[in-house]
């Protein structure tokens, strides 16, 4: 009889509890937001850091990674997987916001993330392409010739850190970068298109930028006689190669001052495409909170993003104006660029081959 009095006093809340523990927790089911069509394309553009454009032209390339086998579940479609995930890479947001806005659990918004993450980097080798022949090649060191006059360019070099959380354990500290952050040193080589042409993104934020190029596959190719009269241009954290030029510490004659200014200039398209980079994929910035294994994902498909996008001429953040300290007169080109041969690596070391483009290029210039 109690027990029939203490059934009848249960309030609404306390059924629901009751519900729970006899039947287990009901089934939640989301009712999913239009995350392409719910925007304006300026507010699209803003949230996602890309256009509805470039959206559709990349959609078909990863759909078959990312797209279920099924329709059952109330599956999250392949466009708002895309979305989730760029969302993220615009924002860093807590996985319990972004699956506030996608109307899924945090754990799905995780699991998407990293599916959809390997399904763009997958697509590495079609989108960051180092110059293959010699009409790429011509068509590089001619943009480069257009910057500052400085001949047979076919790569700025430079490395930037990605912010990351410590990743614990033992060799956590190996991480931690001269800043005093945790970071991973990424590697990228820039064409004068401000395109990613070469990323290495594998290596602790305390590891030295002299160290990761010297174990790169470009540094073999280079050495390998793979890239023939061809410069690439680094600052002065590098060592001097007979193909990767720094610039000199203490310029003394006029044909070096124009030599450095020169060099300057021109390595400054890499800068560039980190400050274009990490302002539409602000993650890179902000630093990312995943496992290691995915923040390496995640730096190569930006990577390939940022690609397209240019390829696809999408409008970019605002960069700063370029302040030229030593602005100096440059010839006008008229018809090819001036050929400037480089001579046998074998007989002339690093410094002896920037000394005879000084020499016999720059002073020309005077």
């Amino acid at each position: 009889m109690d027990n029939l009095i203490l059934r009848d006093d249960i309030i609404d809340d306390d059924l629901e509890i009751f519900e729970i523990i006899n039947h287990g927790i009901p089934r939640q089911v989301f009712l999913r937001p239009d995350l392409f069509h719910s925007h304006d394309d300026r507010a699209f553009f803003s949230r996602f850091r890309l256009t509805k454009e470039t959206v559709l032209q990349l959609l078909p390339s990863i759909e078959p990674y990312i797209e279920r086998p099924y329709n059952r579940n109330n599956t999250v479609t392949p466009m708002n997987q895309l979305l989730i995930t760029l969302m993220y890479f615009a924002s860093n947001s807590h996985m319990v916001t972004i699956s506030d806005v996608g109307k899924m659990n945090k754990s799905t918004v995780c699991r998407i993330i990293k599916r959809v993450s390997n399904a763009i980097a997958r697509l590495y080798r079609d989108y960051i392409i180092f110059p293959r022949n010699e009409l790429e090649v011509n068509q590089t060191k001619n943009k480069f010739f257009d910057i500052a006059s400085f001949p047979n360019v076919i790569g700025a070099v430079d490395g930037t850190h990605i912010r990351i959380l410590s990743p614990g354990g033992d060799d956590a500290e190996i991480f931690r970068n001269r800043k005093n952050y945790f970071s991973i040193n990424v590697q990228v080589i820039s064409n004068a298109y401000l395109e990613i042409t070469d990323l290495v993104a594998r290596w602790p934020g305390s590891v030295h930028d002299v160290t990761i190029f010297n174990n790169s596959i470009i540094r073999r190719q280079f050495e390998n006689g793979q890239h023939p009269d061809c410069f690439l241009l680094g600052d002065s954290a590098y060592a001097m190669k007979d193909y990767l030029l720094t610039p000199l510490q203490n310029p003394r004659t006029e044909p070096e001052q124009l030599y450095n200014e020169s060099h300057i200039r021109t390595r400054g398209a890499v800068e560039k495409l980190f400050g274009i980079w990490k302002r539409r994929f602000p993650i890179l910035a902000y630093g990312c909170r995943l496992k290691l294994d995915n923040i390496l994902t995640i730096i190569v498909a930006t990577a390939v993003l940022y690609n397209i996008a240019k390829k696809m001429g999408e409008a970019e953040p605002p960069l700063p104006a370029e302040v030229d300290e030593h602005e100096f007169q440059v010839l006008l080109r008229n018809g090819d660029i001036p050929v400037v041969p480089i001579l046998n690596p074998n007989q002339l070391l690093g410094p002896q081959v920037r000394q005879n483009l000084i020499i016999n290029y720059f002073a020309n210039l005077q």
